[in-house]
């Protein structure tokens, strides 16, 4: 909270039920309330606390697109990493074509990866609002 924090020496035991600390803990962590002590404090004190509201639906999307950018890029790194492997055996005459066709799919590859992570980048910020 305020830089009056250093001056806070008194502490105070509270007792609850499960159900009435899960009351407690419900309301906390719907706010921006970093600690629970923070909301109880701005609860007592009769401070205004923010609270946020988020629709769930929208909440499994973002968790899913971001584990889906993750799994991009890792197909994206295994890919480039096969095609440096490729480019080691690039004496053979076989492989010198098969290079080149690979090579171009690569760039598209990397084109599409590179949009899906600007997509998914343009909607996290527009849902972090």
């Amino acid at each position: 909270m305020e830089r009056e924090n250093s001056n806070r020496t008194r502490i105070i035991g509270l007792r609850l039920t499960p159900v009435e600390y899960a009351k407690i803990e419900k309301k906390w962590k719907a706010s921006t309330c970093r600690k629970l002590s923070e909301y109880v404090r701005r609860s007592v004190f009769e401070k205004p606390i923010v609270t946020t509201y988020r629709n769930s639906s929208q909440d499994d999307l973002m968790a899913e697109l971001t584990r889906l950018r993750s799994e991009l890029n890792a197909v994206g790194n295994n890919f480039n990493q096969a095609v440096k492997k490729l480019h080691t055996l690039s004496q053979i005459a076989e492989f010198k074509s098969w290079l080149i066709a690979y090579e171009v799919e690569r760039k598209i590859l990397n084109n599409k990866v590179d949009e899906v992570r600007n997509n998914i980048k343009k909607m996290l910020e527009i849902w972090l609002q």
